[in-house]
């Protein structure tokens, strides 16, 4: 009886301790990031040519495409022409993208298709 006795409590204690590990290693994780952009096309040419080579470097990047384009309903005040949605694992890595030789080297084509406002928000933690 000692034995089980000493298995059940071991069992208990380890049990416990994973339990504890996974809500700590839950409090670190950091929360998702989206990065939104509100698009006004003013050179459709420079544009697709921005778009063809923006997409790849965006997925390198570990970027994740929600939504990109499609139809945009106001519900308040006046809606943009165009939205692109993408997430990352987190601000960090949204950042780092940002802030890449690849998406640098962009600038220019996309300044020359388009009008942007562009942001990164945190989502909500888990």
């Amino acid at each position: 009886m000692q034995a089980s006795f000493k298995l059940a409590v071991a069992l208990l204690v380890g049990a416990t301790a994973g339990i504890l590990a996974v809500q700590g290693l839950h409090a670190q994780a950091k929360p998702v990031a989206y990065t939104i952009a509100e698009i006004e096309i003013i050179d459709q040419d420079a544009f697709k040519d921005f778009s063809s080579k923006a997409g790849p470097v965006i997925q390198a990047a570990s970027g994740k495409f929600l939504a990109r384009g499609g139809q945009v309903t106001a519900v308040e005040g006046d809606a943009p022409k165009r939205i692109v949605l993408i997430t990352f694992e987190n601000v960090d890595k949204a950042l780092a993208w940002q802030s890449s030789a690849a998406w640098k080297e962009l600038l220019p084509l996309r300044s020359k298709g388009q009008k942007a406002r562009t942001y990164i928000v945190e989502g909500v933690a888990n």
